[in-house]
């Protein structure tokens, strides 16, 4: 069922948005060659806490950390480790999530590490752009897929693929609401878009096949081929003015 939210509920939502979007802003700046994937892990969980909120994904269906972190051609999910040193010209997607009052707030990027490629900027650039393609379609009155059709009509029309397996969701009170909100789909079509609802739009995009698989830690998602992969989020409000990214720090 979708959850609709009150003025006053999208404004105590607001503030769990802002933390994930500031801590998704830190973990960003301390991408750099030579440090860990958990040490960024660890600055995301302290300044989470220091805010007087809770990680949304640190504990959540067994996951061990308070922020996926996820390199290359790990998708989603990469559970962050002393072992996982970064170094120059990685893609580093971290996908962060705060509980604060309530409410949960959600949003991803994926960083360069140093300089890349100009192919892996090119899936950057092209994965980021999908994502206001898609929420450029999260208007009242539009429907689910009319969201899933532009990022994936962006996507395909320069040669790399949408993830299947993993979608958008609603947030809110929980941190995976209904509806789904895939990354691809057929304009007019799904759930239509009411304002009060709140979606976790984030396109996962992959420079070949679109097939993905989980490794044997049972979270780690990477693309089949080996190719590498990127991953951006913000969490949206669906308003009568049109559609409110609640993760974009002022």
């Amino acid at each position: 069922m979708v959850v609709i939210k009150t003025a006053r509920e999208l404004s105590k939502m607001k503030d769990a948005c802002r933390i994930s979007a500031e801590a998704l802003r830190v973990a960003g700046e301390a991408v750099k060659p030579g440090v860990t994937t958990y040490e960024i892990d660890t600055i995301v969980r302290k300044y989470i806490e220091k805010q007087g909120a809770t990680p949304s994904f640190l504990g959540y269906g067994g996951f061990p950390a308070s922020a996926c972190i996820s390199v290359n051609n790990v998708v989603i999910h990469g559970i962050p480790s002393k072992k996982q040193i970064l170094k120059e010209g990685d893609i580093v997607s971290v996908d962060v999530g705060a509980y604060y009052e309530g409410f949960h707030g959600d949003n991803a990027y994926t960083f360069p590490c140093g300089k890349i490629s100009a192919e892996a900027q090119a899936l950057l650039d092209a994965t980021k752009e999908s994502l206001y393609e898609g929420i450029n379609k999260a208007l009242a009155g539009n429907r689910i897929g009319d969201i899933g059709s532009a990022v994936q009509q962006y996507v395909e029309a320069r040669s790399y693929s949408v993830v299947r397996d993993f979608v958008g969701h609603g947030v809110g009170a929980k941190l995976h609401e209904d509806p789904s909100v895939p990354n691809y789909g057929t304009p007019g079509r799904g759930v239509r878009l009411i304002p009060g609802m709140t979606i976790a739009i984030e396109p996962m995009i992959t420079q070949g096949t679109y097939e993905v698989e989980v490794l044997d830690d049972e979270w780690t998602t990477v693309t089949k081929d080996g190719k590498l992969a990127a991953h951006f989020e913000h969490t949206i409000a669906i308003t009568p003015d049109g559609p409110k990214i609640m993760t974009l720090i002022d």
